[in-house]
């Protein structure tokens, strides 16, 4: 049987995982900077399943405004290049051979309104997914009550620590885009 310590302990570090996710999303995020996490999103056609860039070359940044992509395999290079292109960043890579450069154009007042709405999207998706674990841990909780190991007060009580740790974690979400958006609409 499970106590109220383990869902709580449970509820607090799946909703760290989140905020970590939420924190890597945004990382893929450019706010006119070249960062090698910019590319972690992308998935490449590589011999017959789609394969994560990072596992076919080495991704470098030459300089601030420069991202570069030492294919491994040059038989990869055109499908490394295509799905770079066909990615949401709005890139447009150049090949010469195994070496593909990436240049980061800076970033226009229309591409930064898109990218705020996207981190929009990602924090709205992240405060979902803490919505899902709280309802989650308060299943946990009506149901030690309904096996009747709890009583209504400590159900009650439970609640209200549940949502606490709810209610910090959105705040954090918010923060977290308020600070992403203030970086991407920075000039």
């Amino acid at each position: 049987m499970t106590d109220f310590s383990e869902i709580k302990n449970n509820t607090k570090t799946r909703m760290d995982k989140t905020l970590d996710s939420l924190k890597g999303e945004f990382g893929t995020l450019r706010a006119g900077r070249a960062h090698i996490s910019l590319l972690d999103g992308i998935m490449v056609e590589a011999y017959g399943s789609m394969t994560p860039l990072a596992q076919v070359g080495t991704i470098s940044t030459p300089d601030a405004r420069t991202l570069s992509v030492s294919v491994w395999d040059r038989g990869l290079a055109k499908a490394v290049e295509k799905a770079i292109m066909e990615s949401d960043l709005g890139l447009n890579p150049s090949s010469d051979g195994q070496l593909i450069r990436i240049p980061i154009p800076p970033l226009s007042e229309e591409r930064r309104r898109e990218l705020s709405k996207v981190a929009g999207k990602y924090s709205e998706n992240a405060k979902v997914a803490v919505r899902n674990i709280r309802r989650d841990a308060l299943d946990e909780v009506k149901k030690l009550k309904k096996d009747n190991a709890i009583s209504e007060d400590d159900e009650k009580r439970y609640e209200v620590e549940i949502q606490k740790l709810t209610d910090e974690a959105t705040k954090k979400v918010d923060e977290m885009l308020a600070q992403k958006e203030k970086d991407i609409l920075q000039v």
